[in-house]
């Protein structure tokens, strides 16, 4: 049920573009929610954590796969040839753990932490940890490894952790769909 429902509103976004227009009065209300998300974090009302090392943040402002993950870690491998010792953290989809943040390496059981962050911290040999606070599993990294930048794995709408980077990772085919905010289009964000 889940993936049937899934695959329509992908077919909406990407092809039946007239469809999903229903949903605008539900973008419209995700767009202010949003909106005035951002606004409290700029002006202090939600809390920002800036951490004592660099922070890029890896993602997409679109739902669904973009290939992020080759960013990754292409992106640790550049690091480290640079001279740098990067550490990773990551949301931890798909995780079940009661408790977070999770540190994550290769003998990391796939359901707690998330079968992505395992792959990642196997493919990097990087320090990791996973967790829905951002800035915990980013603590939580520091803490436990030498590290003098860290890389946010799919972090853009986290806005609590304060980042010195962004990059955002584009769908080659797909784009930007419909060019509209969810459920509307596949936007978490608008594109400007």
């Amino acid at each position: 049920m889940k993936t049937n429902i899934a695959r329509w509103f992908q077919d909406t976004w990407y092809k039946e573009l007239y469809i999903s227009s229903a949903f605008m009065p539900i973008s419209m209300l995700y767009d202010d929610i949003r909106r005035v998300r951002l606004f409290f974090y700029k002006v202090g009302i939600f809390k920002k954590t800036r951490l004592p090392v660099p922070v890029i943040i890896v993602g997409n402002i679109t739902v669904g796969g973009t290939g992020k993950t080759p960013v990754i870690l292409w992106l640790a491998r550049f690091l480290r040839e640079q001279g740098y010792k990067p550490g990773i953290v990551s949301r931890g989809y798909g995780g079940n753990s009661e408790t977070w943040p999770q540190w994550v390496d290769d003998k990391s059981n796939a359901e707690q932490v998330g079968d992505e962050a395992v792959l990642i911290a196997k493919r990097t040999d990087c320090p990791m940890a996973v967790g829905p606070e951002r800035a915990k599993a980013a603590q939580l990294v520091l803490d436990k490894a030498e590290c003098d930048v860290i890389r946010s794995d799919d972090g853009l709408q986290h806005y609590a952790l304060e980042r010195d980077i962004e990059i955002a990772v584009v769908d080659g085919e797909r784009r930007f769909g419909n060019g509209y905010l969810l459920p509307c289009g596949p936007l978490r964000e608008p594109i400007s």
